[in-house]
């Protein structure tokens, strides 16, 4: 970058929970230690605040709705206007960390704008039917207005797009969708995973562990179904939330279900299970990476993230279909392979720790904004041919 460092600020949707998106942003605030934080609302419980470390994130007028801590994600029709109400006038580079409008800010010519997308808003592009399926909004009134209101976020995201100036994905799959949802080209920046905070544990012991919140879409129902036909081997479940009951009722004598651990008894299990079984479509996945950290092997269904994260044969197994017969033969297959190295599987994970994420962020935004601040260097254009 010019000997004078360009102003900058960070942008996130909002701040209600300690996961993915906003161990991205903890890692661009260590970056960029001087900018300014900006989202929608924070409703972070104090405990998940440290990674701020003091910072004071403005907000939009979405903080002060009424019961807007608990329902914040009802006021979706409004967050298009509360995005654009952000002045960044004082600032030379907007760095946005966007799943659903904060791509969507003004800014002026002069200015830069990037945006981290962790995905298109895909309840209201590939996913909307399936939303209104899985929300029971296929008919009557309130499924008119939803469907008027998801019709109208996407006319206004497909225009907003054309706000931004570099678009980075976190992950080949995403890139994909950004460039069907808004026709533009984009960089993948693999997200950072604290690799350094899981240890290689060579040595495993005879079982399988899934771990992930217990929702629809994380699938452990297929999981524990396939452990149903493979009495012979036994898995650990771990995590907790809304389908906890219907994986218990699920759940044969040869699986065990932990619920919420710590952090510590987390790292242990990924450390010494023979693998981990991941069978969600994600558009990255952080909890194979980690399992590969301490060198243990992923079956994860072949989709999305995982296709980029788990090497088939090497790090691991794909099974292609979300169905318990499909995990059940991707066990078996993985169960006659020959042992897999941990150490090579160690070196793989290490392809997205958090110093590399560091350090690629810093050389795309220099490079971004050079090139921002001379558009017509003659070494970014193309020589004319006779």
């Amino acid at each position: 970058m010019s000997s004078v460092s360009p102003r900058l600020a960070i942008l996130h949707e909002w701040f209600a929970a300690w996961a993915g998106s906003e161990k991205v942003v903890e890692q661009v605030l260590d970056v960029f230690p001087e900018a300014s934080l900006y989202a929608l609302c924070n409703f972070l419980p104090d405990e998940d605040q440290h990674f701020l470390r003091g910072r004071q994130v403005q907000t939009s007028f979405i903080q002060r709705l009424p019961f807007a801590r608990k329902r914040f994600r009802g006021y979706l029709p409004f967050m298009p206007l509360a995005v654009e109400q952000f002045c960044f006038d004082d600032y030379d580079i907007l760095f946005s960390s966007s799943h659903c409008v904060a791509h969507g800010a003004l800014t002026r010519a002069d200015q830069l704008h990037i945006s981290y997308i962790h995905s298109p808003i895909r309840y209201a592009w590939d996913l909307q039917h399936t939303y209104l399926r899985e929300s029971g909004l296929t008919r009557g009134l309130r499924s008119t207005l939803t469907r008027i209101i998801l019709h109208y976020m996407r006319l206004w995201d497909r225009v907003s797009a054309d706000r931004v100036d570099l678009f980075l994905a976190n992950s080949q799959y995403v890139a994909r969708r950004i460039e069907k949802t808004y026709r533009r080209p984009c960089q993948v920046l693999y997200p950072p995973v604290n690799v350094d905070a899981f240890v290689l544990q060579p040595d495993k012991e005879d079982y399988f562990v899934t771990a992930s919140r217990l929702v629809g879409y994380k699938r452990l129902d297929i999981i524990v179904q396939a452990f149903a036909q493979l009495p012979q081997w036994k898995l650990v479940v771990i995590g907790d939330g809304p389908e906890a009951v219907k994986i218990k009722q699920l759940a044969g004598a040869n699986v065990e279900i932990l619920g919420r651990v710590s952090d510590e008894q987390l790292k242990q299990h990924l450390q010494r299970a023979r693998a981990f079984i991941f069978a969600a479509d994600e558009d990255f996945g952080i909890t194979p990476v980690e399992a590969q950290a301490c060198g243990t092997p992923c079956i994860a269904y072949g989709v999305g993230g995982s296709l980029e994260t788990v090497v088939s044969g090497k790090t691991g197994v794909h099974f292609f279909q979300q169905s318990p017969e499909a995990v059940a033969s991707a066990i078996k297959e993985f169960d006659r392979l020959p042992p897999f190295d941990p150490l090579e599987i160690r070196k793989h994970a290490e392809k997205f720790a958090t110093a590399r994420f560091q350090e690629q962020l810093t050389k795309i935004v220099a490079e971004a904004w050079s090139k921002h601040q001379n558009p017509h260097d003659l070494r970014t254009v193309p020589a004319a041919r006779d």
